[in-house]
């Protein structure tokens, strides 16, 4: 049974809600953002994500790791915000072909790492079950997290270990490390909505979500990204 965020009816049956978490195939690896209305901040995340993989992995390892976007409101079938898009533009990195998605537990069930928008957003996804506690953090959460882990400490890519293999030791690491280095404040954890504002806004969150992204990419893969000055946004 597919279901949603949104109120309605119940079910009648339950138990359906709350299905087992199948065995996860250990090459590959899935990465699902969530914000709201899934046309703003998570396609951001979503598309700079997989650019960031494709630009900084081989082929082959960058095809192991997937890259999926929902909203707990979303907008299903839309197209991403216009503003969003220019961002990415901005940023060198493709915003086409993008449809917006409502967030049903399949999404979750199938994900091994949730990052969301705001802390909201996070009590929605594990409201949801399916033991998605100890693999869903707000992004800004998750990075935090990162920072405090020893790169050494992970599965070395390119020497007899995947991509996924470290990718699931970072998680791992991180929800170790949560309760053991709380933010300073709530709201550094979460990203705002820039829905409705104007580009500037959207600017500015592009690059709050770059800069929580980049320390994440570079723990995952193994592999730093550009220089600031050669990532920075083009804008004419």
């Amino acid at each position: 049974m597919r279901t949603s965020l949104h109120p309605g009816p119940a079910p009648a049956h339950p138990a359906v809600l709350y299905r087992p978490v199948p065995p996860r195939h250990a090459d590959n690896f899935k990465i699902l953002f969530v914000c709201t209305g899934n046309v703003c901040r998570s396609p951001i995340a979503e598309r700079l994500t997989r650019h960031a993989l494709d630009t900084r992995l081989p082929v082959r390892a960058a095809g192991r790791i997937s890259v999926e976007s929902a909203g707990t409101w979303g907008h299903e079938g839309a197209p991403m915000e216009a503003h969003a898009a220019t961002v990415l533009d901005e940023y060198g990195v493709d915003s086409g072909n993008f449809a917006g998605r409502e967030l049903l537990d399949e999404h979750v069930v199938d994900a091994d790492l949730v990052l969301t928008a705001t802390l909201d957003h996070r009590a929605q996804v594990i409201s949801m079950g399916h033991a998605a506690g100890l693999r869903t953090f707000t992004l800004k959460e998750f990075t935090r997290l990162v920072r405090l882990i020893d790169p050494a400490t992970l599965p070395a890519v390119g020497q007899g270990a995947e991509v996924t293999e470290r990718a699931r030791a970072l998680v791992r690491a991180a929800a170790a490390l949560r309760g053991w280095r709380p933010s300073v404040s709530p709201d550094s954890d979460e990203v705002d909505d820039p829905y409705g504002a104007p580009i500037g806004m959207f600017r500015h969150c592009g690059e709050e979500i770059f800069d929580a992204l980049d320390p994440v990419l570079t723990a995952l893969t193994g592999v730093p990204g550009p220089r600031p000055q050669d990532s920075a946004p083009t804008r004419s």
